[in-house]
């Protein structure tokens, strides 16, 4: 057996794969339950909110456009990552359970990192939304389709699928010979791989490559997009008509806002000045828990069809409620009001 072969022998019996990792979570902070109690209401609310708001869109018929197609997939993709998240999070942390078996481990990092990427790309999907019903106002219904919107939800979906698939499938050929102490508060892909006792290149690659995809070429093209949308309004003579459609895009730039910048913020304090990890570990839960949180509150507050589509649906259940009910009577409801 020459040199390498030994070499090559060493190196797979020594290889090894942990049976679970250790979430370590904070560290010495007094009265911690309190904000996971927080997490828990924002949990609650989150699924109420996006239910909610699913089920509107699911039921008024008014709804079914391009536009709130979209909305759909965020409100969906809010709500499943959130359930990927906040509930383990909970059970880890409050009811202190924080050893996890290492294939579970892994399938928290690929559900929380693929719904994310899911939500961040449904932005830039709002973002061209917004850019042709602007700029090119005659042709919207003819540019952006159902089988348009259709097109690119799904192949975002796809590819974050066999993204999120690799980076998470390239943990397997670490090895973890020392440490099983997951400095995060849920399995995170930066964390997991710095354990590992052989070559970390490709996951680092890869690492940069997902907050690539799924953080500044989403920011890039969504810029691009207010870029554009700007010198078209330059180009409106009337202030009116400008701040009316200023006023499409604020709920918009509220949600690329809060999705975002927290995260960005983190990493450039990371890069340039020591942050502490306790104050990381908060600001990253809440960017991971807040967006889902309040995209729901921005759409039901701020724009006008669904407040439209919640009078029809209150209409409809006075009028059940006021009149014997019978199936071809409801199903005449809902041909006047759906």
């Amino acid at each position: 057996m020459d040199s390498e072969e030994k070499a090559t022998t060493k190196s797979n019996s020594t290889f090894v794969r942990p049976a679970i990792f250790y979430l370590s979570g904070f560290s010495n902070i007094p009265h911690v339950k309190y904000f996971y109690v927080f997490l828990c209401f924002v949990y609650i609310m989150t699924v109420l909110g996006n239910g909610f708001l699913l089920s509107l869109i699911w039921l008024v018929k008014t709804l079914h456009t391009p536009k709130y197609m979209i909305v759909f997939n965020m409100a969906l993709a809010d709500l499943c990552g959130s359930t990927a998240l906040i509930p383990k999070l909970l059970d880890t942390f409050l009811f202190d359970r924080r050893y996890i078996v290492y294939e579970a481990c892994l399938s928290y990092m690929f559900f929380v990192f693929f719904f994310g990427g899911v939500q961040s790309w449904t932005l830039v999907t709002m973002a061209y939304d917004r850019l042709i019903a602007i700029c090119f106002p005659l042709r919207y219904h003819s540019i952006v389709t159902k089988t348009s919107i259709t097109s690119m939800l799904l192949f975002i979906w796809l590819v974050m699928l066999s993204l999120t698939t690799l980076v998470v499938g390239l943990i397997n050929r670490l090895s973890f010979c020392d440490s099983v102490v997951v400095k995060s508060f849920f399995c995170d892909h930066g964390p997991i791989y710095r354990l590992a006792c052989n070559d970390p290149s490709l996951n680092i690659i890869m690492a940069n490559v997902v907050v690539s995809i799924g953080v500044f070429i989403p920011l890039i093209f969504i810029s691009c997009t207010y870029v554009c949308i700007s010198i078209a309004l330059s180009k409106i003579a009337s202030g009116e008509e400008r701040l009316k459609a200023l006023k499409t895009c604020t709920s918009h730039l509220i949600l690329v806002a809060i999705l975002f910048l927290p995260f960005v913020g983190t990493n450039i304090a990371v890069w340039t000045s020591y942050i502490h990890p306790n104050a990381r570990i908060i600001n990253s839960t809440l960017t991971h828990t807040l967006p889902a949180l309040i995209n729901p509150i921005v759409y039901a507050l701020k724009t006008e069809e669904v407040m439209n589509a919640v009078k029809k649906l209150w209409k409809i259940n006075n009028i059940r409620i006021g009149t014997v009910y019978s199936p071809l009577f409801d199903q005449e409801v809902k041909k006047k009001f759906l």
